[in-house]
């Protein structure tokens, strides 16, 4: 069968979904940007959303010291990290999609769930080696339904095929719907795994030393498409799936690894869900640390703090370190952009203080637990 010797083969019919009339109405400019001082507001809602709030309440229920390999317990990566005995090698694994970017969009969704999963290896230091998959979709006989589903595995075979890592295995899932035929949003997640080969070069998320400089590589865009804050805070369903650009997304990934490998940084964490500033209270709170930061003036502060355009991760490095780095970025063609630095504690952007770390922690962590309680 793998080998194409006799697997059915089922041509469906297929039909645009009727609600991608209502994500081309959306337009930011209807959208009224906010403040700083607004955004300090949404910062702390955001981190207690549960696609966004730490999963530690499900995975405390879990022995995570089974066996001796696990090297993430205590220095948190983008992916986790799992040592191979017997070899100086680590394998990289994660498990990544957001289906609301896939209901948007679902060949342009599903190249971004393989990217990120390719993203958070590169920002730990791996090369991408494979993929599995788990391919959830409601009714296949719904022309709609099939749509997603014919849409979303090509751009899996897109993004597989740039990152050089092929589906090993997974599994389709249908007829996940109600009894009235609403079907859960289009969820291929894709399982990822990667090598690296020299422990120097696992990187952690973690923010290190105060004055550390905050690097963001990749282009932010005036973009909050299919984010949580457009979609939890603003309440709106339909919007455009968030920038993406393959080509730009494979020399991200090149320039982080090869700012690891030449042992330019400190700390390195994929931008997602929740935007730019939540990738840095991640790596805060990974690090008991606090952070500095500016916005870029040509963008929105929703877009540049919230929105979640694909291709960027947030980088730290000593100051000597800078043209360095710099040097990486430039040959790729990444913009690397000098956002801040690194605090002994307290969050601030464009000089407002947004409030200590813990505050932010305390509903991060503790926001599913709440919820399930």
């Amino acid at each position: 069968l793998v080998l194409g010797g006799g697997a059915p083969i089922y041509n469906r019919e297929s039909e645009i979904p009727a609600y991608f009339a209502e994500i081309e109405k959306f337009d930011i400019n209807n959208i009224a940007d906010i403040s700083i001082e607004e955004a300090k507001a949404v910062a702390l809602k955001l981190s207690a959303q549960p696609n966004i709030a730490s999963k530690r309440w499900i995975f405390n229920q879990y022995d995570s010291m089974v066996g001796t390999v696990n090297q993430s317990t205590n220095r948190p990566s983008a992916a986790a990290i799992v040592r191979v005995k017997g070899s100086d090698k680590s394998l990289a694994l994660t498990v990544d999609c957001n289906s609301r970017y896939v209901f948007a969009n679902p060949d342009k969704g599903t190249q971004i769930a393989v990217a990120e999963a390719a993203r958070n290896i590169a920002c730990s230091g791996g090369v991408p080696t494979g993929v599995t998959n788990c391919l959830n979709f409601g009714n296949p006989y719904n022309k709609e339904v099939y749509y997603q589903f014919e849409h979303a595995i090509a751009g899996m075979g897109k993004a597989c095929r740039k990152f050089d890592a092929p589906v090993t295995g997974g599994n389709v899932s249908f007829y996940n719907q109600n009894t009235n035929g609403n079907a859960v949003y289009p969820t291929p997640t894709i399982g990822m795994v990667g090598v690296i080969e020299n422990p120097k070069n696992v990187m952690t998320m973690d923010f290190k030393n105060e004055g550390d400089l905050i690097f963001l590589l990749g282009s932010s865009q005036n973009d909050i498409g299919s984010s949580q804050y457009t979609a939890k805070l603003l309440g709106i369903e339909f919007s455009p799936c968030p920038y993406f650009n393959l080509d730009e997304e494979y020399n991200l990934h090149q320039a982080v690894l090869g700012a690891i490998q030449a042992g330019i940084l400190n700390s390195a964490n994929d931008v997602s869900e929740g935007g730019v500033f939540i990738n840095c209270l991640e790596s805060a709170m990974a690090g008991r640390m606090g952070f500095d930061i500016c916005t870029e003036s040509e963008i929105r502060n929703d877009a540049w703090l919230f929105g979640e355009a694909q291709g960027r991760a947030v980088i730290t490095m000593d100051p000597t370190k800078k043209a360095d780095l710099e040097s990486v970025a430039n040959k790729l063609g990444v913009k690397a952009t000098f956002i801040g630095t690194v605090k002994a504690d307290g969050i601030v952007v464009n000089g407002v203080y947004f409030g200590a770390v813990s505050t932010y922690a305390n509903a991060y962590d503790n926001a599913i637990g709440e919820k399930m309680g």
